[in-house]
């Protein structure tokens, strides 16, 4: 069972997130911010539900001290407050929560929250027991090189699939749009005519190109409406996150991966970000992507928008050739733009949708 640790001066308060998530989770609770920094080490728990405004001590200073405690600095923390000014929020985020969660609050949002927010974290703690026993098999097979490179590729993939998995629990799509884009992105990668085996990499390290999103809070990348000028700022972080979390490696694929997550979304003219490359210095595998990408997310139905006809998506392409995109790649996808159509229909929206790793 998972544990939470609440952190709250006000007995109501407390009293409505034990009903709430008491049958549950195992619920441990602190009624001022001293005591917290005292027993939360102890208790370990997997996730912190943070009062701000308290006596003595905030729940910022709280959460700055468990930041900074390597026994706790790993543990997701959650501000619940009645402060909703974007420059609280931001100043919370840059301390290391991951969410807010405004008062009044409602019992389903808060269960919402902790169950995502719980799933995040038992899916990096299974990454990172992934990444031990991958270097556990590299010293122990480096006399066996056929076999190692066995295990090598089938621990990557595995990697791959942990991510995506992550990825799924931030993000409201509904799985075919990674599948859609990866096909996409490996018939323009075969129409350009790059190598099989790069080919190859480039449609399994498509799907992680927004595996950053996990570091984002879901109070900015599930917001309905226009990011302020800060929450864009933290958004504009998830390429860089998701480099991070795919870390460097020897291994083409997770390479592949991560310079994937890192320039998908600069631009041909240097306006992109997070780098601003121009032209050619952004790698070739990121132009695919993005193409591909933005293709889908343009002729696929989102909450917040219909989808664009494919006429109407192909015109921007080709307005965007040379500013957004890789002018020597814009008109090689409109050639194949009969087989891209087809990958659609195969993969169009069902109520359900397929487990995001059958893209073969």
């Amino acid at each position: 069972m998972f544990k939470i640790f609440v952190v709250d001066d006000t007995d109501t308060n407390i009293d409505i997130l034990l009903a709430t998530l008491g049958d549950t989770y195992e619920v441990s609770v602190a009624l001022d911010g001293p005591t917290a920094l005292e027993d939360i080490p102890d208790a370990r728990p997997d996730l912190i539900l943070l009062d701000v405004m308290m006596p003595v001590m905030d729940g910022y200073e709280v959460c700055r001290r468990l930041k900074q405690d390597p026994a706790t600095r790993e543990i997701p923390v959650i501000f619940v407050t009645a402060r909703q000014e974007s420059g609280d929020e931001t100043h919370g985020l840059s301390l290391g929560a991951v969410d807010y969660i405004a008062k009044p609050f409602s019992p389903a949002v808060v269960q919402a929250r902790v169950r995502t927010h719980l799933q995040l974290a038992h899916a990096r703690r299974e990454l990172a027991r992934t990444n031990e026993i991958l270097e556990q098999k590299v010293r122990q097979r480096t006399e066996e090189l056929h076999e190692k490179n066995l295990a090598l590729e089938e621990t990557r993939l595995e990697i791959i699939r942990r991510l995506g998995r992550a990825a799924e629990y931030k993000d409201n799509e509904t799985g075919l749009h990674v599948i859609r884009m990866s096909h996409y992105s490996r018939l323009l990668a075969l129409a350009v005519g790059l190598e099989a085996r790069e080919v190859e990499l480039i449609f399994q390290a498509a799907p992680m190109h927004d595996i950053g999103k996990i570091g984002i809070p879901d109070l900015i990348l599930l917001k309905p409406g226009h990011l302020s000028d800060e929450e864009w700022q933290v958004m504009r972080r998830h390429p860089e996150i998701g480099a991070g979390i795919i870390g460097e490696h020897a291994s083409p694929l997770l390479e592949k991966a991560r310079l994937v997550a890192l320039t998908h979304h600069e631009k041909w003219d240097g306006t992109g970000y997070p780098r601003g490359l121009v032209g050619e210095n952004i790698p070739v595998e990121a132009r695919i992507v993005a193409i591909a990408d933005v293709f889908d997310a343009l002729t696929t139905r989102r909450p917040y928008k219909e989808a664009w006809p494919v006429e109407k998506a192909v015109a921007l392409l080709r307005e965007n050739a040379g500013f957004h995109f890789d002018p020597g790649l814009v008109p090689v996808f409109l050639n194949i733009l009969p087989r891209i159509l087809e990958v659609r229909e195969q993969w169009k929206e069902r109520d359900v949708a397929p487990n995001v790793l059958e893209m073969h």
